[in-house]
């Protein structure tokens, strides 16, 4: 997130979604908080935000987010939010908790909570042991379940979705097919029940901006790291947004930019050979299964070797 986009979301005020606090010695409330919005569509918990929406900002040392990350702790099932920073000017910055709803139910310190618009509150006992009772005998898929209102055909990458069915029919997985428009598209990939969009086609294709806030979980965290220990410094790191086949592109793109490929002439050709440390069917295929077989209704964004956001 950066300062503009900060801003935007400061001024629109504390709501479901949202919510303000001035210093990281309210983060007691603030994990409460976070409980909350996991248990329902997810949001943002601003430390050194004031009422109203002003900026203050505070200091932010490795101890500070240190202190926020132990409070997450706390909470059950383990949840791993985004935490980020923008700096504001004289040294102080904003931290940013970005929230994914779904999933759970959670619990901070033993008790489930919700949020009753800018309002935290301790889940109903009865609400809770119904939710706890979807999780552990679900007969329900998140991906097999309409989109959130407001999602539609508009949101989806058009040009992928006739490039599956191309790709499907040339590897023989596919018969021809007559109606080439998207809905009949989707309809045939059984993306479309009922005349609505499910969520698998969002993660399969979604990519309008407005989704990102919506379908958190549809990213993907790339990081090479300086030796073999994950708690040491990322000597390269990015994230993406987007749906599987952008991702998978993506992740590819990554690997081949951060493996030695070696390369050798052979007698009678003209062009030399390159090949790459890892063969590159092999990393296809488990790039592949990592984001097919992730739960998309577990939302661990930066979770290190979660199965929320993909991570390699």
């Amino acid at each position: 997130m950066n300062l503009k986009e900060l801003i935007k979301l400061a001024a629109d005020g504390e709501n479901e979604r949202v919510e303000f606090k001035a210093t990281t010695g309210q983060r007691t409330q603030a994990a409460k908080t976070v409980c909350a919005m996991l248990n329902g569509l997810g949001g943002f918990v601003l430390f050194g935000v004031a009422d109203k929406g002003k900026l203050i900002g505070q200091q932010v040392t490795a101890k500070t987010l240190e202190d926020i990350t132990t409070e997450l702790r706390r909470i059950e099932p383990p949840a791993f939010p985004d935490i980020e920073t923008v700096s504001l000017k004289k040294e102080a910055s904003v931290i940013v908790l970005q929230i994914a709803g779904g999933g759970g139910p959670y619990t901070y310190d033993g008790r489930p909570y919700l949020r009753h618009g800018p309002t935290t509150i301790v889940m109903p006992r009865g609400e809770y042991e119904r939710r706890l009772m979807e999780r552990l005998h679900a007969t329900r898929r998140r991906g097999n379940e309409p989109v959130t209102d407001g999602v539609s055909m508009k949101d989806l990458d058009a040009e992928e979705i006739q490039i599956t069915p191309d790709n499907a029919v040339r590897l023989g997985r596919l018969e021809a097919i007559n109606r080439r428009d998207a809905v009949s598209i989707l309809r045939g990939l059984e993306l479309i029940r009922g005349g609505k969009l499910l969520n698998a086609a969002v993660a399969l294709y979604g990519e309008s901006d407005q989704l990102k806030t919506l379908y958190p979980q549809l990213g993907i965290r790339l990081a090479r790291f300086r030796g073999k220990d994950r708690l040491a410094d990322f000597a390269d790191n990015r994230q993406y947004w987007g749906h599987a086949f952008t991702l998978l592109r993506r992740a590819e793109s990554f690997l081949l930019d951060h493996v030695p490929i070696a390369g050798r002439v052979v007698p009678g050709k003209m062009v030399r050979e390159d090949q790459p440390w890892y063969p590159p069917r092999a990393t296809r295929e488990a790039l592949a299964n990592a984001l097919c077989h992730r739960d998309y209704i577990i939302h661990c964004s930066r979770r290190r070797g979660g199965r929320g956001r993909g991570h390699v």
